[in-house]
């Protein structure tokens, strides 16, 4: 928090690469970092709405991200722009690099939704992770990812991300 409340917050740039090309970048506020995790702030970065049939992510969307330099993952809270969260959207990358104002993420395409109510977890892109080739390049990292959306799945189960953010 600044101590002038005058000062405007300060921004990052966060920039998702996935197979080498830069998928997507965008303004966020950065909200913390306290040397591994990484806290940031975002409107909905995409065109328009996506509907993915179990949440739609649309303009008003505000989302809360949460990165780590010693995880494989990173949690993204979201909320509608009433407020109300939808859930949580959990994407497998590796380690976040954080270089002046941009934060560099790369992508390895698992992910896994939880809804607000806890109801809904579900492990996403899986077929896409075995079409990368990720297993065959690297397999260290393949390993890295697939413990990451284990890990990620069982917090999800346990009742949620509030210890790991909060």
């Amino acid at each position: 928090m600044s101590a002038n409340p005058a000062e405007p917050a300060a921004r990052v740039e966060v920039v998702l690469v996935k197979a080498g090309r830069t998928k997507i970048r965008y303004p966020a506020e950065l909200l913390g970092d306290d040397g591994d995790r990484i806290a940031v702030r975002a409107a909905w970065a995409g065109s328009g709405v996506r509907d993915f049939g179990f949440v739609r992510f649309e303009p008003g969307d505000v989302f809360t991200e949460y990165y780590w330099r010693s995880r494989w993952y990173s949690v993204k809270e979201v909320r509608a722009a009433d407020g109300s969260v939808k859930g949580w959207y959990c994407d497998v990358t590796r380690p976040a690099v954080r270089s002046g104002a941009e934060l560099v993420v790369e992508d390895l395409d698992l992910d896994l939704w939880r809804s607000a109510d806890g109801r809904d977890v579900r492990r996403l892109d899986e077929d896409e992770f075995a079409e990368s080739g990720l297993a065959r390049r690297d397999p260290e990292a393949a390993s890295a990812a697939v413990a990451a959306l284990d890990a990620l799945e069982a917090l999800a189960r346990a009742g949620g991300f509030a210890r790991l953010l909060g």
